[in-house]
């Protein structure tokens, strides 16, 4: 049974949800704080997290990072107000890799954590390569040569999907698609944010340009 934790200090949304998730046969922990969902989240290793920006103790960003730095690859989901864009690109920019915005419908949410989960759990052990660049998708690590990169659990799928189809352009409708589920309400700019950090990641030790922008088109991965 896959475990989900809900970090929440609303008594509303957390019923909601951990009811919502329980019946479709998940087991769900709840934290009220900050500090509480650390301390669950190292005691009881989840499959996913959705974690809310606002939190006493220690607000949902500083959550993020700690969890991130423990497990690169958790998928963690932000739930943020409705104009709380510059939250929304935060949250992304730090390794979230979703958001619901609230007031949300539970089908939604449900929608996103299924296509979440069934991205962590399709991928079979395997290598691919293209250029100097490798992905093991056992371990979800990247290399260039012999240079380590850990991938978020987006970042992975995202990487994963120009690796299999190298040289060819991918428009950013199907990237969303495919690495998100569906249309992502309100965040037309979150295939740009997470490009921009995975050519970071790429690039780190100066290394050639390997996923490269098509204006008007959408993005592709070749040499230099």
């Amino acid at each position: 049974m896959q475990r989900i934790l809900i970090v929440d200090d609303d008594p509303t949304v957390t019923n909601v949800v951990r009811r919502g998730l329980s019946y479709e046969g998940y087991q769900v922990d709840t934290a009220a704080s900050g500090p509480q969902g650390l301390t669950s989240a190292r005691d009881h290793a989840p499959d996913l997290v959705i974690l809310d920006v606002m939190l006493p103790g220690i607000d949902g960003f500083d959550v993020l990072e700690r969890l991130r730095r423990a497990d690169s690859s958790l998928p963690v989901m932000m739930l943020t107000a409705r104009d709380g864009t510059a939250d929304q690109v935060k949250g992304l920019e730090l390794g979230a890799d979703d958001y619901v915005v609230k007031p949300f419908r539970f089908e939604v949410l449900l929608a996103r954590v299924k296509a979440m989960l069934r991205r962590r759990d399709q991928d079979r052990p395997d290598i691919m390569h293209f250029d100097n660049l490798s992905l093991d998708t056992g371990t979800r690590r990247a290399q260039r040569d012999q240079r380590v990169i850990d991938l978020t659990s987006t970042e992975y799928e995202l990487l994963r999907q120009f690796l299999l189809h190298p040289r060819r352009v991918v428009a950013k409708h199907q990237l969303m698609e495919r690495v998100w589920g569906f249309e992502v309400e309100g965040s037309s700019n979150i295939v740009e944010v997470y490009v921009k950090q995975l050519r970071q990641k790429l690039e780190a030790h100066g290394e050639p340009r390997l996923i490269h922008t098509i204006r008007g088109a959408g993005y592709v991965l070749r040499e230099q």
